[in-house]
C-alpha cells in the first residue's frame, strides 16, 4: 500500500504524543530547526529531554573534543556518542524499561553574512526500538540549495523531522525511509549525498544499495562508496586532490577496463599539476547503465560492486548521461586535475550535436562547461570489427567539427593513450556476458584471475 505523508508539523506531533519516545537534540549552527517544530507543535516536554547548541568552539570542543572541521562526519558521530552516553547515564535507571532513547544530532554550515559558499551539513539519529535494547543510527549528509538563509534553515528544519519520524516508523523498510526524507521538500531545496544505516536493527541493510537508492529516488545525482563498500560523502573522498575516473557498465570488469585505467594512469600521473600528490582513482557507473536492461537488478549491481572493490577501486554512482555535468560536479570538490579515461565509442558519442539540443549554446557550451575544470580526456583505441584500429589520427569527425576536434588535440583537453595492450582491443562485455552465461570458459582469459574466481564461486551474471 502507497504509504501518505504526513507534513513536518504533522510529523512533529506524532513524535510528541507517542509518550514512549524521548531523548535529546543537540544542533550546531544553523540555529534549532529541528527542535523548534518540535516546541512548535506543542507537547515536546513528553519528547525532549534536552536540547543544546554549543556555538562558540570553546564550548563544543570542550563538550565534543576537538577536530578538524566542525562541520564533518566526525563531529556529527562525537555527539550521538556523547549525548546517547549522557542520556543512559542520567535517565536509564528512572525510565529504561519503559522508554526507547534516542539522539537527534546535527553540525550544519548555512548562508550567513559573512559565508556564502557552500552551504551543508551532517545530521544523524541513534534510536532504540525497544527499552533498553541496543541502539541503532543513521546518518544523512545534506546540501542546503535555497539562496536565502532563512529558507535554508527552514528546509534544515523539516528534513531533520522528516529523519527522525523515518527513524522511528519506517526503520523496517530502508528504501521507504529514504524516500521520506524528502516529504515536504523537493531535490532543488535539499540534497541527500550521503546515507549510512548501522546498528542491530540494520544488520541485513547493504549501505552500497541505499547509495543507489539515493541517485535512483532523485535525492542526488551522485553518490558513492569505497572499495571496501563504506558508504562515503563525495566531498570526504575528492576534496582537493586530483582526480581521474573511469566510466562503464564493469559487468564485469574486464582486462580491457583496467589496460584503459592504468594507460590513463601512467599519462596522468606524469602530469606536472599532479606529481607529487594523492590521486583518487574511482570507477563511475551511471544510472542509465544500470538500467540499461530494464529494471533495476540489486544482485547484478552488487555483483559489479564487489567486483571492483576486490580490486581495490571505488564506486561512484551518478545519474549523468553526459560528461559535461559530470564535470561540474567533480569540480565542486577539488580545483586540482581531473582525468577522465573513456574508449574512441564514448568521444564519438561526445562530438554528436543531437544531444545539446536543449543547450542555448549547443556542442561549444557542452565542451565549455566539460573543459572548464582543468579537465583531461584520456582516449583508449578501439578495434572496429574489420580490424581498423582508431586513433587520433584516423577518427572520423564531421566535416564542420574537425577544427574543433583539432582544437581540443593541439590543446591537450584529447590525449590518445599508447602502450595500450593489443590484446585487450577485442574484449566486448556482451561477448563475456555470453561465453559465461553458456558456461564456456574462454571468458576466463579475458577477465582478471580474481574476478574470474569471484564469479565462479558466487555465479555472477548467470554462471552456471
Amino acid at each position: 500500500m502507497k504509504r501518505e505523508p504526513l507534513d513536518t508539523y504533522q510529523k512533529a506531533a506524532q513524535i510528541n504524543q507517542d509518550k514512549g519516545r524521548y531523548g535529546t537534540f543537540a544542533e550546531i549552527g544553523a540555529g534549532q530547526e529541528v527542535a523548534r517544530v518540535f516546541f512548535r507543535v506543542g507537547g515536546a516536554a513528553d519528547t525532549v529531554a534536552k536540547t543544546m547548541s554549543a556555538y562558540d568552539m570553546t564550548f563544543s570542543d570542550a563538550i565534543y573534543g576537538p577536530s578538524e572541521r566542525y562541520v564533518s562526519r566526525q563531529r556529527l558521530e562525537r555527539m550521538l556518542d556523547h549525548e546517547y552516553e549522557l542520556l543512559l547515564e542520567r535517565l536509564n535507571d528512572q525510565r529504561g524499561s519503559h522508554t526507547c532513547f534516542f539522539v537527534f544530532a546535527n553540525t550544519v554550515a548555512a548562508r550567513s553574512f559573512r559565508r556564502q559558499d557552500e552551504a551543508h551539513g551532517w545530521l544523524g539519529v541513534r534510536f532504540q526500538t525497544r527499552p533498553f535494547a541496543p541502539p541503532s543510527q543513521i546518518i544523512i549528509h545534506v546540501r542546503m540549495l535555497d539562496e536565502k538563509n532563512v529558507l535554508q534553515q527552514e528546509a534544515l528544519g523539516i528534513v531533520g523531522v522528516n529523519l527522525l519520524h523515518a527513524a522511528f516508523h519506517l526503520y523496517q523498510t530502508p528504501e521507504e525511509l529514504i524516500g521520506a526524507l524528502l516529504d515536504d521538500l523537493t531535490a532543488q531545496r535539499i540534497e541527500v549525498d550521503m546515507i549510512k544505516f548501522t546498528g542491530p536493527e540494520f544488520a541485513a541493510v547493504d549501505n552500497r544499495l541505499m547509495s543507489l537508492q539515493l541517485v535512483q529516488q532523485g535525492l542526488t545525482d551522485t553518490a558513492m562508496f569505497t572499495a571496501d563498500g563504506e558508504a562515503v560523502q563525495p566531498g570526504e573522498v575528492l576534496w582537493q586532490k586530483p582526480i581521474l575516473l573511469e566510466r562503464g557498465s564493469f559487468r564485469p570488469v574486464n582486462l580491457l577496463n583496467l589496460d584503459m585505467l592504468e594507460c590513463a594512469s601512467v599519462r596522468f600521473l606524469a602530469e606536472p599539476q599532479v606529481q607529487g600528490t594523492p590521486v583518487v582513482v574511482l570507477m563511475e557507473m551511471t544510472l542509465r547503465n544500470l538500467l540499461a536492461a530494464g529494471a533495476m537488478d540489486h544482485q547484478d549491481f552488487l555483483a559489479r560492486a564487489d567486483l571492483l572493490g576486490a580490486l581495490g577501486l571505488p564506486v561512484l554512482i551518478t545519474n549523468y548521461s553526459y560528461f559535461y555535468p559530470l564535470a561540474g560536479c567533480l569540480g565542486r570538490y577539488t580545483k586540482r586535475r581531473i582525468g577522465i579515461a573513456i574508449g574512441v565509442p564514448a568521444l564519438r558519442e561526445i562530438f554528436k550535436e543531437k544531444y545539446y539540443a536543449d543547450l542555448e549554446g549547443g556542442i561549444l557550451e557542452s565542451f565549455g562547461r566539460l573543459f572548464k575544470h582543468d579537465l583531461t580526456l584520456y582516449v583508449y583505441p578501439y578495434r572496429e570489427p574489420s580490424g581498423e584500429t582508431i586513433r587520433a589520427d584516423n577518427l572520423e569527425i564531421a566535416p564542420h567539427l574537425r577544427h574543433l576536434y583539432q582544437h581540443l588535440l593541439e590543446n591537450g583537453h584529447l590525449q590518445f593513450l599508447e602502450n595500450f595492450n593489443e590484446a585487450c582491443l577485442s574484449i566486448r562485455t556482451a561477448d563475456i556476458l555470453s561465453l559465461i552465461q553458456r558456461g564456456e570458459p574462454a571468458w576466463e582469459q579475458m577477465v582478471p584471475p580474481k574476478v574470474a574466481q569471484m564469479i565462479k564461486a558466487r555465479k555472477f551474471f548467470g554462471c552456471p
